[in-house]
This record gives structure tokens, sequence and C-alpha cells, in this order.
């Protein structure tokens, strides 16, 4: 009898240890129209961390949901947001520093993916992402047509951005060739190089769409059109209604809700 209650003591502790674990990657964000519980991933390491201690600091703790777009997403996080007068354009605080982008193929913007904000542009050629500012992703569900062309088109851009990388390598001997007024060399250079970055696309190209992204986006829906652009490092595994309901709230012209959505930011219990 002993070893039967010792046993099942030792099974409860295993339990209650084991569902405090299962909850250490889990934070909800508390709002008025309800909760949202999101994981952050594990593989995702600095950009849990980071989110974690900013949770654990309060630095959260009632700052806004300052960008909302009804069918793409809502971004919070700007600490310059806590005690903001209305109409005053936000998006600029963050905490002082950046995170290095973690970008992994298998983490994409379905809907409900929890992402980093970041700057955009050649100003970031990193992609490195903001170190508070994050945005929860709604989106809309695509025809697999539309993701075909999206598929082809974006391809082309980031073809056509290799493409000018290398004729900026080769501009000392293009630049050449226009001095000699060699018009004849300078177009053999030129689709010499266009000719490589075509057969670099041809075999491999850089972006593309698994089974599960189409699936996804076909059916929850999302915004694949910023997959490999920004780290997404967590989804939501409780409160999509709730992400709906706020993604409807009427936004001024910048965006930014005419009534302040205002996040509490905690541990999952």
């Amino acid at each position: 009898m002993f070893f039967i209650v010792l046993v099942l003591f030792a099974s409860g502790i295993s339990c209650g240890s084991s569902d405090k674990k299962s909850n250490k990657n889990i934070v909800t964000i508390k709002t008025e129209f309800g909760d949202i519980k999101v994981k952050l991933y594990e593989e995702t390491t600095e950009h849990r961390n980071n989110f974690l201690k900013l949770v654990n600091d309060g630095f959260y703790n009632d700052l806004l949901f300052h960008r909302i777009i009804e069918n793409f997403m809502i971004q919070g996080g700007d600490s310059d947001s806590k005690n903001a007068e209305p109409g005053i354009r936000l998006g600029g605080g963050s905490p002082g520093y950046t995170i290095p982008a973690e970008l992994i193929p298998k983490y994409f913007h379905k809907k409900g993916a929890l992402a980093a904000a970041r700057k955009g542009g050649p100003a970031n050629p990193e992609k490195r992402s903001s170190g508070s500012q994050f945005y929860i992703i709604q989106g809309k569900t695509f025809r697999s047509g539309e993701l075909d062309t999206m598929i082809i088109s974006k391809n082309n851009k980031l073809k056509n951005e290799l493409l000018q990388k290398n004729l900026k390598g080769a501009s000392n001997e293009l630049n050449e060739f226009r001095a000699n007024n060699n018009q004849q060399g300078f177009n053999i250079c030129v689709a010499e190089i266009r000719e490589e970055v075509d057969s670099i696309y041809e075999v491999n190209p850089k972006f593309t769409m698994s089974e599960e992204q189409i699936t996804a986006y076909t059916t929850i829906g999302g915004y694949p059109s910023l997959d490999g652009e920004y780290t997404v490092f967590g989804e939501v595994v409780e409160g999509l209604d709730v992400l709906d309901k706020i993604a409807a709230v009427e936004v001024d012209e910048r965006n930014r809700p005419r009534t302040d959505v205002k996040m509490q930011v905690e541990m999952a219990k």
C-alpha cells in the first residue's frame, strides 16, 4: 500500500512540474476585447528570450496596439505609446536596441503568427528586428492561383535585386566598355550576367512555399508576402476571435485606433 501511495504522490509532483514547464513559453496578452495566448518558439532563441524578459519586466503593460490594418495585422510594443496623446504618430519607440534576424522557413505568416516589426529598406539590410515592437497576423485567405502568381512575382523581384547587385559588382568592367565606346563588349557582359542570374533561379528559386504554407494560406489565411522578410517567433494558441475583434476597430488615416487598445502582458498561468 505504501508503495502505491508513494508512486501516486510522485506522479502528482511530476504532472504538476510538467504543466508548469509546458507554460514557460506561453504568454497572455490581455485586452478589453479578451485574452490572446501566444506560444513562443524555442528555435527563435534571441527573440523568445528578449520577449520573455520584457514581459517579466512589465515593459508591455499599458502600451497600445498602435497600428491596426484589418485583413493584415495588429501591431504593438512601441514604448512611446504609453499615455500617448490622441492623434500622435506612433511607431518609433523601442528599448534602444535591435535583435538579429532569425528567419526560419517553417515559421511563416499564417493567421495568428507572432512576428517582430523592423525598419525596412536599404537602411536595414540584415533585417534586424525591433527590440520590442511586434505584430500578430490576421491576414486573409488566398486561392492557390494567387499564391502561384505571388511566388513568381517575388522570385522576379529577388532575381532583379541579384541582377542589380551583380551589375554593380561589374561596374568597373562596364565603365571601361563605355569609356572605350565598346557597345558590343558592354552588351555581351550584361547578357552574361543576366544568363548567370537566370540559371541560378531556374535551378534553385529563392522563394518557395511548402505544402504546409499553401494549406494554411488557402484555409485559415495569412500574409505570405512577408515570409522570409520578418522574423516569426511565435503563434496564437488561444484567442484568434479576439484578434479579429481588435483588427475590426475603427482607425484613423495613420491606422491608429481612434479609441486606444491597451495591453497587459504576462506569463500564462
